[in-house]
């Protein structure tokens, strides 16, 4: 039987839990084991876009735990095989890889761009990156990460990566001229962890960066682990533009839940890891890519990218017309909404969950981020907004 939350535990205390813990799911809800219900707009954190527990997706992976979980890279995986072509469809991109979370995704996308360099005879190269950004936690992405914060304690950081402001095109212009060892940029469309931000010109940020990379013989790398999989209503947040990536990294959404991850190339990025230059014990298992090969068939199946578009809207517009006079900012895109407070907002996620029971999230101190399954319905949209509005006037207003 599972632990009692009064016995002794000896997981690593890396977590700051909340005081509550869930059973069961269902779509946009969790569920207590008393049976409490909670509305869920932050789905683990952007990773259940098609909600708990979703039929599909369950059968999918109790049929295949029965069948074949794992058989190694040693040998051909057909199911990997169709995953990784279901993912070129919707992504643009030639080559896919699949790792176990988003930080192994990003820490290839680092070794390819060092290899790009080592292939151009460039001993050194170095990867420019923006402030405020999250790139996950293992040693070389919590370096490339601009958070402080996240990095205390863990020196020496890896070297060659160049910080610059987030949407700075002119930054990134004169780190070109004071760095003649660049070899790639790696940004996310939308930084999720900073606090839902958006570059000053919007999407066409990632337009000005596919030019500058075009002229300096870059690659352009994006950070799609939480913009990915329909998130920001389209299946990656740089189909809101005219340009192609050369790498992109996945996750979250990519497995519904389960642990998997992806990194692509296309274009010069094509070719540069060859057999023996990357791999992983786990990546792609017959299991894992089953249920990419499902969630990605799903999303499809029930529209839900549409939808993410066309509800988030919704969402985004009533937040802005109910809280107007609250001096709020709301922004973001899809199924990926950031409510900027002008005051550091933490206690508002105990304030949501224990008297509306509604799941949030707080970021970057003073932004209250919502990640609601990409097929939330309209009727439930309506009840997300019935309980966060009155949470957050009664908390500005306090």
């Amino acid at each position: 039987a599972p632990v009692q939350p009064d016995q002794p535990t000896h997981l690593m205390a890396t977590y700051g839990r909340q005081a509550i813990s869930f059973v069961r799911g269902r779509g946009a809800y969790l569920y207590t084991a008393d049976d409490t219900e909670y509305l869920d707009a932050l789905t683990g954190i952007a990773v259940c876009g098609l909600g708990h527990a979703h039929p599909v997706i369950a059968a999918a992976i109790a049929e295949q735990a029965a069948t074949l979980v794992h058989t190694s890279n040693l040998f051909e995986i057909p199911w990997q095989t169709a995953a990784a072509q279901k993912l070129a469809e919707v992504s643009g991109m030639e080559e896919i890889f699949f790792s176990n979370s988003g930080a192994e995704a990003n820490e290839g996308a680092i070794k390819i761009a060092r290899k790009f360099g080592s292939l151009q005879g460039i001993a050194l190269p170095k990867i420019i990156v923006a402030e405020q950004s999250f790139h996950g936690r293992t040693l070389a992405t919590l370096s490339a990460t601009g958070n402080k914060k996240v990095q205390e304690g863990f020196a020496p950081l890896v070297d060659g990566f160049i910080r610059v402001p987030f949407g700075d095109v002119e930054a990134i212009q004169e780190a070109a001229i004071n760095h003649p060892d660049i070899v790639a940029i790696l940004i996310e469309p939308i930084q999720g962890e900073g606090g839902v931000n958006t570059a000053p010109q919007g999407f066409s940020y990632l337009e000005e960066v596919r030019a500058l990379c075009n002229q300096h013989n870059w690659l352009m790398m994006l950070d799609e682990i939480q913009t990915g999989n329909g998130r920001t209503g389209q299946y990656f947040a740089y189909q809101h533009t005219n340009i192609v990536p050369d790498v992109m990294t996945t996750a979250k959404g990519l497995g519904n839940g389960f642990p998997v991850g992806a990194l692509m190339t296309q274009g010069k990025a094509v070719g540069i890891l060859g057999a023996g230059s990357h791999g992983s014990t786990y990546g792609g298992t017959v299991l894992g890519s089953r249920v990419v090969y499902t969630v990605l068939d799903t999303l499809k199946k029930e529209q839900a990218v549409t939808n993410a578009a066309t509800v988030g809207t919704y969402i985004v517009e009533q937040l802005r017309a109910q809280l107007a006079g609250y001096n709020v900012q709301v922004r973001g895109f899809g199924m990926m909404i950031g409510i900027q407070l002008p005051k550091d907002c933490a206690e508002l996620v105990a304030i949501a969950r224990d008297q509306y029971k509604l799941i949030i999230n707080v970021t970057a101190g003073s932004v209250v981020r919502l990640l609601p399954p990409l097929n939330m319905t309209p009727d439930q949209a309506d009840e997300l907004l019935k309980r966060l509005v009155p949470a957050i006037q009664n908390f500005l207003n306090a």
